[in-house]
């Protein structure tokens, strides 16, 4: 089998896989350490992917100090990042294909992301692709967030589907941690980061791209048929 369960709804993360995104943070981020003196890598970008920006911010004091100025580097970040989303943002392929054939089997689907419903709406609706999901779970609608299973949890709860009926897709480590706490069918789709031993243990499959994940999900239809 495809999946070890019939998936009756699909919950997907935002920044890395639908959109892409993540190597526009991780640019305006390094830049941001050029201007505040800090040496700001890749490396330690990898390490925030799938985080809120509190619990980087606790990183990057970690990182530089307690008296490196957070708030003013990530104003500069964002401030960076809005200019360059406006000119750069791109959809993952296999978006709106999926998002179709989703239509076609009639299950409902969700987003479960750590960023705010501010940026879901101004990012996705440039791509007029809000309307195409059922419920969002944003940084805001949960107190615990990834690697914690709380917004998967919510997203399963609005959606009105089982967790364990829920295919859950995600380009992170922390977002597959908290899609399998969930206790979803979880497939890595890696962005920034490769998966690991442990992302392919708690994955039921790692996909090159959403047109693979779609070919995985025709397959189980097929099988069940």
């Amino acid at each position: 089998m495809s999946f070890p369960r019939t998936v009756e709804g699909v919950v997907f993360d935002m920044d890395g896989l639908l959109l892409d995104t993540e190597i526009v943070y991780r640019a305006a981020m390094i830049e941001a350490g050029h201007v505040f003196g800090v040496q700001f890598t890749g490396e330690i970008y990898a390490a925030m992917v799938g985080k809120t920006t509190p619990e980087c911010a606790v990183m990057m004091r970690a990182l530089y100090g307690d008296d490196f100025p957070v708030q003013a580097y990530f104003e500069r970040v964002w401030a960076d990042v809005e200019d360059l989303l406006e000119a750069e943002t791109r959809l993952k392929a296999g978006v709106v294909e999926i998002l179709d054939y989703l239509d076609d089997l009639g299950l409902p689907r969700g987003i479960a992301t750590s960023n705010g419903i501010a940026a879901v709406e101004r990012y996705l609706g440039r791509f007029n692709l809000l309307h195409r999901f059922h419920v969002v779970v944003a940084h805001h609608d949960v107190e615990k967030h990834k690697p914690n299973p709380d917004p998967y949890l919510e997203a399963a709860r609005r959606l009105g589907v089982d967790p364990s009926r829920c295919l859950a897709l995600e380009d992170s480590h922390p977002g597959v941690r908290a899609a399998h706490a969930a206790g979803m069918m979880t497939i890595m789709v890696p962005d920034i980061l490769d998966p690991n031993e442990e992302m392919h243990d708690k994955c039921v499959h790692i996909a090159d791209s959403l047109h693979h994940v779609m070919d995985l999900l025709k397959a189980s239809v097929e099988e069940l048929a």
